[in-house]
């Protein structure tokens, strides 16, 4: 019996036969020097192995249409064939050199995959193996290579493997999968979003698993631990099947608080919100119970959405559109709209953007800068918004703010779509409160100037702790440095939300930390009421607050949380 440990990337325990996928064989790209006068037709052939992948891709678009995550990928991969900022970059590298498609193509795609991983953005940075996954296929029909098909694999199986590309996903909906072991892979890859769409135990970040596991052995993937087990004895089987057997019946009884707010032992009421990054997701918080939309994060919106060649930024009534139906699809309940936050990267394909590359895109152009930088894309975003403000209970948010400035300078703009919309008579609710997210060491050691300025606060605790440590989690060498309980990250949190109340406006927390057991009994501790999370993790934090009293809930954060 092996154990081996990693990160949990969905929960439950799965029980199975190994398949070990075989390792990826790195296609051989040849590197040639062509003459002049073969461009044009190496050109044309790789424009039909695009048309001949999209084409692929289209019908698996339709074939997913009654899974929202999976055709939601599909059509990301659609969209990023047709890219046309990627095409012409593409195209005059291409043309710009006497180098083989092939070879170029595939020189073109790495630094594009590269921008992404370095963007300082976690989402961003899952997207780098979409699009060499996608670009790869076209690759595959450039050299006539045909790798392993994926739907091989029997149902019932525990899937090893180093990686698995999104595309080959598919797989999880088609077959009853026991559970996913992966070498490599992020929490917030399509990989890691399917398994917990589907229930399917994931664990990765497995180092070594797939040499010294073999297809045929018994594995046991438990995702609450992030720990695969190889080969257990008979005593360690039954216990995991108990396990499972308690979860299943842990599981039932979650439904119930699905329609119930969530309250403490003594009856103090608490608000959940989910966290959303397109319209239908907003349908799966409100099945789950949630109390509104705390975090819609829109730049999911321009990634996933293309208007003539361009992004939806400059798309008032795409933009419209997707905010009205997130607003009518929660019925009154309050929906939370943060401002584009992007940048430091090409994803959004937007030539008014003007986007460059930048030596540190963490600390570079993104958010709230990057919108100020473009005024007249803000402006369009506010009058989007604005217009469906009639449709719902709306509050906006702004991410990334350092200063005073920055909000009032944003007000001004909002003022300026608002008084374009009253002149053209079109209706809005002028008194929707505009906030800012509490994201950064100089925001929240502000918060006593910022809480003058801003309708509400909003704690991003991914990029609080991030930028307050100075660790970038996503680079494995220091991610264990990654600390939410540093007495650092506490003494902010604690700061701002007790500026919030005295200034008396609503605070909440919208990162990790308000689903996680231990650091949402500490929030609440602190004085939090209201909390923002994953859609799926809602029901599961209203049983944990009906357990504790607030004074317990005190007395645990005054454990953790430094004094001054």
């Amino acid at each position: 019996m092996s154990v081996f440990l990693g990160t949990s990337a969905s929960g439950g325990i799965g029980i199975g036969k190994a398949f070990v996928l075989p390792e990826y064989t790195r296609r051989i790209i040849p590197r040639r020097i062509i003459d002049s006068g073969e461009h044009e037709s190496q050109w044309k052939f790789f424009m039909s192995c695009c048309e001949k992948v999209t084409a692929d891709i289209s019908i698996k678009i339709e074939e997913s249409k009654g899974n929202q995550v999976l055709n939601q990928l599909y059509e990301t991969y659609f969209l990023m064939l047709n890219d046309p900022e990627f095409i012409k970059e593409l195209k005059n590298a291409f043309f710009g050199h006497n180098l083989n498609i092939e070879f170029v193509l595939d020189r073109q795609t790495e630094k594009y995959a590269g921008k992404l991983r370095s963007s300082g953005n976690e989402y961003l940075a899952e997207r780098a193996q979409d699009i060499c996954d996608i670009f790869g296929k076209v690759l595959d029909e450039l050299l006539d290579y045909h790798p392993f098909n994926i739907e091989s694999v029997p149902d019932g199986s525990v899937i090893v493997a180093s990686q698995m590309n999104p595309s080959d996903t598919i797989i999880l909906s088609k077959r009853k999968i026991a559970g996913l072991a992966l070498t490599e892979g992020g929490v917030s890859s399509h990989v890691g979003i399917l398994a917990r769409n589907y229930g399917i135990p994931a664990v990765f970040a497995l180092e070594g698993i797939t040499s010294q596991i073999e297809t045929g052995q018994t594995v046991v993937v438990d995702g609450n631990s992030g720990e695969v087990t190889s080969c257990p004895d008979e005593k360690t089987l039954a216990d995991f099947q108990k396990k499972i057997q308690l979860e299943n019946e842990h599981q039932s009884t979650l439904a119930k608080y699905r329609n119930l707010k969530a309250k403490t032992k003594d009856g103090v009421v608490l608000n959940l919100y989910a966290n959303i990054g397109t319209v239908e997701e907003a349908e799966l918080a409100r099945s789950e119970g949630c109390d509104g939309i705390g975090l819609f994060r829109t730049e999911f919106l321009f990634m996933s959405e293309s208007n003539g060649g361009h992004s939806n930024l400059f798309n008032e009534e795409a933009q419209f559109n997707a905010y009205r139906k997130v607003l009518e699809i929660m019925e009154g309940k309050t929906v939370t709209i943060r401002t584009l936050d992007s940048g430091g990267d090409k994803l959004i394909t937007s030539s008014e953007l003007q986007l460059k590359e930048e030596k540190n895109p963490l600390m570079g152009l993104r958010a709230i800068r990057l919108s100020l930088a473009n005024p007249q894309q803000l402006k369009i975003q506010f009058r989007s918004l604005y217009r469906a403000s009639v449709y719902g209970n709306l509050k906006i948010m702004l991410p990334l703010i350092t200063d005073v400035q920055q909000v009032k300078k944003t007000l001004e703009i909002a003022q300026k779509a608002r008084e374009e919309l009253l002149a053209e008579g079109k209706p809005f609710n002028k008194d929707v409160p505009i906030g800012i997210m509490v994201e950064t060491a100089a925001a929240a050691l502000t918060a006593d100037m910022l809480s003058k300025v801003s309708g509400f606060f909003s704690i991003g605790t991914n990029d609080l702790t991030q930028y307050t440590i100075g660790v970038d989690r996503e680079n494995a060498k220091v991610a264990f440095l990654y600390d939410e309980f540093h007495p650092a990250v506490l003494r902010m949190i604690y700061h701002t939300i007790t500026e919030g109340k005295k200034a008396g406006i609503d605070v909440s927390v919208c990162g990790e930390m308000a689903s996680r057991k231990q650091s949402a009994l500490v929030l609440a501790g602190m004085g939090l009421r209201n909390f923002s999370m994953s859609p799926k993790l809602i029901s599961q934090t209203k049983e944990l607050f009906s357990n504790y009293t607030i004074s317990e809930m005190e007395e645990i954060a005054k454990k953790v949380l430094p004094q001054y």
